[in-house]
This record gives structure tokens, C-alpha cells and sequence, in this order.
């Protein structure tokens, strides 16, 4: 697991000592550091120092650079259940308040987040702000996540794009396999979850395509039966913001995600919260989605991109409401995942403007590995990821 803080100090070391009693380190981390320079803004030293092996389900004790105060973290389970908090979009409001508030108040051991993190839009110190915000939770439970279009932060010939996001939030890129920062994948218990970049070349000659053919070629669904995919702009969309965004990397990608048997799509981009086929209310979903049509062997899509951004809700959706939406509300809040087993999990959404426990939707997810999907698409499987 990677530990990343910034000092004002460039002299401070890229150490983490941590144990599994308070004040008691019985283990030390050497990492590295970066920094970056924005027009006028100066960074602080940027810290990555990668932790572990540790222990799973287990509460560990650490503090950074040889000082300051202790942070607790606790390590996700090694098989299931295994809950992931989910909420995109997050921005730094009373809003974003609220939904970490929630989120805190939820029994789950990974936050997933599908990109827009912390709405600098060019103006770096935010992004300090930001990571002051968020302390209390990323630094207490394992944070993953992917970019959006705030985090691109380019000037025509003189900043590339992501230069702050990648200095600031370094993920699992280069264990998976990928070049890029922007899109990578990791796996927990059973669960083995891309994490893609709707902002990455994805054509079928893109460095991000082979990548996902390779990496998605090598899952084994008994080892992990369940598959999600997350990235920015969702393909799926019948709200009137962002209408077509995602069809381009849909065209390219959605066949690598249908072959493989991706379980749950996970985006945000669209400021409101919407879930794909689905019989609603306790009942098992048996109707996913591919190609813009319900699908017994397809993915559920959910858009969550509600955490609380500046911009606000999106509030006008299209009428007549498409067969395959069979959920959606323009109102800020956070989803929870819980992979319960290898053929079951629960979603459920929950809104700010009520208690953390009261659910605004829910529904009981089956795994495609647990039906007879992945041998219906074995030669799919094949012919789609296992050839050049």
C-alpha cells in the first residue's frame, strides 16, 4: 500500500515507520518524492513510500517523515465481503462535506473515485486544500482512483495535461503493467477492478487499449470472480449533461469489457446519480446492458458523479426515460458496494439529505462468473482479448 504526503520542508525524509500499536513502530519504509512547478506556484515535497506487506482486515499505526501526529489505517479484507464506498465528483463544498461526513459513517474498506477530485481548475493551491479535506478519510482507508476533466489542468504549448494530478496521486500504474498514471488496475479479495482514463488515447491502436486487452486476458475468475470497471464519463446517460461524451470510448472499449464479463461500471462526470437495468427493490438484477441494449450478460452501469462538486446538480434529464434507466435523481450523494460473496453483491445509494443508514435505491447484484455468461462468451473471450 502506498503512503503519499507533501512537507513544506524539502529536507524531510520519504519515510513511513509504522506498527500495529500506537507509538510502537516496528517497521520503516523508504520511499521517494517529486515536486512540480505550476506558473507561479511551487509544490511542497510530494512523498510516495509504499508500505507492506501488512496484514489484511488489520488496523496499523504510522506517522510520516520521522514526525508529526499518528495516522491510523485499517487494511482491506483478503476475501469477502469486501464494501467499497463510491462517490465522483467530489470538489471541496458544504456539499463534499456532507458526503464524506456519510461516507465516514459506513462500514466500508476501500473508496473508489471516478475522477473530478479536487476542482482546482488551475489554481494549485487548491489541490492543498483539498488534501486537507480529505486527510481524515484517505488517510484511514485505501483511496483509488482515475481522472476526470478538472484534473487536466493543460495550456496550449506549455503545460501538458494532469501534471498536478499525477505528481499528487500516484496509483498502482506500474504494478499493473501500465505506463500511465492515468489508467491502471488492482486487485482486493475477489475483486479485480480497471481503473481506466476517459481522457487517454483508447482506440484499438492506443497504448491504454492494449494495455486493458493484455491485462483483462490475464484475470482469473476463480481467483477473482467478480470484475468492475471505473473511469470518468459514463457511457450510459440519459441526463442532458454530457449527452454523447462517453460514445467514442464506448465504441472501443465496451467490447473489451463485454468479453471479459465486467460485472459493474462505475462513472461520474454527470453531476447526479443513475442506474442501469436493474429490477428494483430486493430483486436479483438480471437484465445488464451492452450495446445500448439490456443484456443478461452485460454490465450494470451506475453514474455516481453526485459528491459535491461547485458546478452543482444536473438537474434536466431526457423524457421519455430510456427502458434501460431504471434509476435517477439529480441529488448529492455516495454509493456502497458490498461484494458479499462470489456470486452476490449489494448496491445501495444513499443521498445527503438523509441519515448515512436510510437507502434511496438499492438492488442485489449476481456475479457473471456464478452464471453460465463466461462459457456462453468463451469464444468471444478469446477470439476479442487473446488475439494480436
Amino acid at each position: 500500500m502506498r503512503v503519499s504526503w507533501i512537507t513544506d520542508d524539502h529536507s524531510s525524509p520519504s519515510i513511513v515507520e509504522y506498527g500495529t500499536s500506537p507509538a510502537r513502530y516496528n517497521f520503516v519504509a523508504q520511499g521517494e518524492s517529486t515536486s512540480y512547478s505550476y506558473l507561479f506556484y511551487r509544490s511542497g515535497k510530494i512523498h510516495h513510500t509504499v508500505i507492506g506487506p501488512l496484514e489484511p482486515k488489520t488496523v496499523y499505526f504510522y506517522r510520516c517523515g520521522r514526525e508529526g501526529p499518528e495516522f491510523l489505517l485499517r487494511t482491506p479484507p483478503a476475501e469477502f465481503p469486501v464494501t467499497f464506498a463510491v462517490a465522483g465528483d467530489l470538489g471541496q463544498t458544504g456539499w463534499t462535506k456532507s458526503t464524506l461526513d456519510h461516507i465516514d459513517q459506513c462500514k466500508y474498506d476501500i473508496h473508489l473515485l471516478p475522477g473530478d477530485l479536487s476542482y482546482a481548475d488551475y489554481i494549485q493551491y487548491r489541490w492543498d486544500t483539498f488534501g486537507q479535506l480529505v486527510q481524515p478519510l484517505a488517510s484511514a482507508r485505501a483511496w483509488m482512483v482515475t481522472e476526470g476533466n478538472h484534473e487536466k489542468e493543460s495550456i496550449l504549448f506549455f503545460k501538458d495535461g494532469f501534471q498536478s494530478y499525477n505528481s499528487r496521486w500516484k496509483m498502482p500504474f506500474e504494478e499493473s503493467g501500465s505506463s500511465s498514471n492515468l489508467y491502471y488496475s488492482f486487485e482486493v479479495a475477489g475483486v479485480h477492478v480497471v481503473m481506466l482514463g476517459s481522457y487517454a488515447d483508447y482506440d484499438e491502436q492506443s497504448e491504454q487499449y492494449n494495455w486493458l486487452k493484455a491485462d483483462l486476458s490475464k484475470v482469473d475468475r476463480k481467483r477473482t470472480p467478480w470484475l468492475l470497471a471505473s473511469f470518468h464519463v459514463p457511457w450510459y446517460n440519459s441526463n442532458e449533461a454530457h449527452q454523447g461524451e462517453g460514445d467514442e470510448m464506448m465504441a472501443a472499449i465496451e467490447p473489451l469489457l463485454y468479453a471479459a464479463g465486467v460485472d459493474v461500471v462505475l462513472a461520474g462526470h454527470v453531476h447526479a446519480y443513475e442506474r442501469s437495468v436493474c429490477n428494483f427493490k430486493f430483486i436479483l438484477c438480471l437484465t445488464p446492458l451492452y450495446g445500448g441494449k439490456s443484456d443478461p450478460c452485460g454490465a450494470v452501469h451506475i453514474t455516481i458523479g453526485d459528491g459535491g462538486n461547485w458546478e452543482g446538480l444536473a438537474h434536466k434529464y431526457k423524457d421519455p426515460k430510456p427502458e434501460w434507466s431504471v434509476f435517477r435523481e439529480a441529488s448529492f450523494g455516495h454509493g456502497e458496494l458490498k461484494i458479499v460473496n462470489l456470486s452476490h453483491a449489494f448496491w445501495s445509494w444513499h443521498r445527503n439529505d438523509d441519515d448515512e443508514p436510510y437507502v434511496s435505491d438499492q438492488v442485489w447484484i449476481t456475479s457473471l462468473a456464478s452464471s453460465r455468461c463466461l462459457e456462453e462468451k468463451a469464444h468471444e473471450l478469446r477470439k476479442i482479448l487473446w488475439t494480436p
